[in-house]
């Protein structure tokens, strides 16, 4: 009988994510003389090697990898017997892991946190902040319970559920007020500034002005909504953010803020989980409460002001 514990396969796995003995260490929160004797008595007691040992990084041999993929099911195996416990119960509570895309965290987070402690204090919440492409990745192999990401990702495996829609505003510095709002053609011809490539918003942005193919005249990719509001307020080009994260950006840059003729280019936000996961039904649950911190953070503020295109982000106008 072989003789392998969780823990090991738990290393293995981490080993395998980072390609480090330090880093898989950190994350695992032990030191890296104990991972590795894990490591070791794991392939003694497999009868070969899972590593090939690297001065810098390691790398998985053939046996490490085919090993690999079956560790990964044991361990979101084992995950889901937790979830199913945690499912059984009548109320929200435990550990709950989400994921969310950088231009939705920094304003739906807090919200969301402030309502789920409200509703459900048994929780204990881990929130993850990162680009689309892991975000599917982590929830599909059950290290996240559930992310919130720009829809649709259309993974066969994953369950999507629709929570709000938004629009995309633009971004102009505050010599421009006054002056007509491009349309998607003039955009072409202008400096616009865009996230990193990697962030599904840029996508979003460079098929409203249909630069796909040809990419437009940039002087900068950001890796934030942050920065690109504050270079369009230096003067370097326009930018495009989504709704929600006007009045958090563009408090402290002199820029103006206009809305698009229709059809504005928007967004649809949902949440994902596997269709496997013992907690669906309390992801449901989470996904309404998701909704209620969205429609707060969109619901018009003051006399109005925010329904017609005179809405105001902190003092900066939106035409």
């Amino acid at each position: 009988m072989i003789n392998v514990t969780l823990r090991q396969l738990r290393y293995f796995d981490a080993l395998a994510r980072h390609g480090h003995f330090g880093r898989a260490a950190d994350a695992c929160a032990v030191s890296q003389p104990a991972l590795s004797m894990q490591i070791r008595e794991m392939e003694q007691a497999l009868g070969g090697v899972l590593l090939e040992r690297g001065a810098r990084q390691v790398t998985l041999t053939r046996f490490g990898e085919e090993l690999l993929h079956r560790v990964r099911d044991i361990l979101r195996s084992v995950d889901e017997l937790g979830d199913f416990a945690r499912a059984s119960r009548d109320k929200l509570a435990g550990r709950l892991r989400v994921g969310m895309i950088p231009t939705i965290a920094p304003y739906l987070l807090p919200k969301v946190i402030e309502n789920l402690a409200r509703l459900h204090p048994e929780l204990d919440i881990h929130v993850r902040e990162t680009l689309t492409p892991k975000l599917i990745k982590e929830v599909s192999e059950g290290r996240l319970d559930t992310a919130i990401v720009a829809l649709p990702v259309s993974e066969p495996s994953l369950t999507e559920v629709a929570l709000f829609s938004e629009n995309f505003l633009l971004v102009r510095p505050d010599a421009d007020a006054g002056t007509p709002v491009p349309s998607s053609e003039r955009l072409r011809g202008m400096r616009l500034l865009l996230l990193e490539e990697g962030h599904c918003f840029r996508d979003q942005a460079l098929s409203f002005c249909n630069m796909q193919s040809s990419p437009p005249r940039e002087v900068l990719d950001a890796s934030s909504l942050s920065t690109l509001v504050q270079m369009v307020g230096a003067g370097i080009g326009v930018t495009l953010i989504p709704e929600m994260a006007v009045a958090v950006e563009t408090r402290s840059a002199p820029v103006v803020i206009s809305r698009f003729r229709n059809p504005q280019p928007s967004r649809t936000i949902g949440m994902v989980w596997r269709k496997t996961s013992p907690l669906a039904a309390q992801l449901q649950q989470i996904s309404e409460v998701v909704s209620l911190a969205a429609d707060a953070l969109h619901a018009p503020k003051g006399n109005g002001g925010a329904k017609e295109a005179t809405k105001r982000a902190g003092r900066r106008k939106v035409a």
